[in-house]
């Protein structure tokens, strides 16, 4: 009897195994979670590019390329700690050029013809100075004039150059902007590159305050400046010292001045002269 009961409830355990999955519904496997990352085609250059996408990091771009970190910050020249932005392009690879299939289709339009660059000038200028050293001490000073009458001679060394000029007066302008030449310099312009020697000789009555003589090279495009000082020698400055000059002044003035003080002694002598004879005037 108790094998028979066995039996049947083993039966129907059975039976209920086998139609347990029919009355379950069925469950579906999850979806792959795949990167899409397109066969790259490298560029008209050769270069392999990539877009950053929301969220990618160096190490997931890493997983879907193949290219090992270090390469990737390598290539793109990314430090260790620098963050993606989204839309940055990365190069992760270079490949030869793609060759492309010639079409037929209307002539391109010529390029712009690109201007020939201006040729660098082969000449330069020389500008002279020989000023008024009033304090003698070898430096120009900005109102220290030019000393006019002086000579100036500029000779290069291959002997194809050989200027001599006067010295002219000036040296204070008003311009704001002003050319040498208003500064009192004496320019040689267009002079070819290469060494010369500069003589600034003063005139009369003066004494050399700096070296009378100097030798500059020259370079293409060059504007070089030069200044030579002089003072006036004891006899020129006592000279100058004789008549001093006083600028804005009147001379009617002095002369009225002269005649109120021969009046007024005049009618001093007069007076003394009446007292003395007891007439009153």
């Amino acid at each position: 009897m108790n094998k028979k009961i066995l039996t049947g409830l083993g039966l129907v355990f059975l039976l209920v195994l086998l139609t347990l999955p029919l009355s379950m519904p069925a469950l579906a496997a999850p979806a792959a979670q795949l990167t899409v990352f397109p066969t790259p085609t490298p560029g008209a250059d050769g270069r392999i590019l990539y877009t950053v996408q929301p969220n990618d990091t160096l190490w997931r771009i890493s997983a879907i390329t193949g290219i090992a970190i270090d390469e990737l910050r390598a290539l793109n020249n990314l430090g260790t700690d620098e963050a993606l932005r989204e839309g940055q392009v990365l190069l992760i690879g270079l490949a030869g050029p793609v060759e492309v299939t010639p079409t037929s289709g209307p002539s391109p339009t010529p390029e712009a013809a690109v201007p020939t660059p201006t040729p660098l000038t082969s000449t330069g200028d020389i500008c002279v100075l020989l000023y008024l050293d009033v304090n003698g001490d070898g430096l120009r000073q900005e109102l220290e004039v030019s000393i006019p009458g002086g000579a100036i001679s500029v000779n290069n060394r291959s002997g194809t150059v050989s200027l001599t000029v006067d010295t002219p007066s000036g040296g204070i302008s008003d311009k704001f902007y002003p050319e040498p030449e208003d500064l009192g310099y004496t320019c040689f312009k267009g002079l070819s590159a290469g060494e010369y020697n500069i003589t600034a000789a003063a005139p009369d009555g003066y004494n050399e305050t700096t070296d009378a003589n100097r030798s500059l090279i020259l370079n293409p495009g060059d504007q070089s400046f030069l200044t030579f000082g002089a003072q006036e020698d004891t006899e020129t400055a006592a000279e100058v010292a004789i008549i001093p000059e006083t600028p804005g002044r009147s001379p009617v003035l002095g002369i009225a001045g002269a005649a109120l003080l021969l009046l007024g002694v005049g009618l001093g002598i007069y007076a003394f002269v009446m007292r003395r004879t007891g007439t009153r005037p």
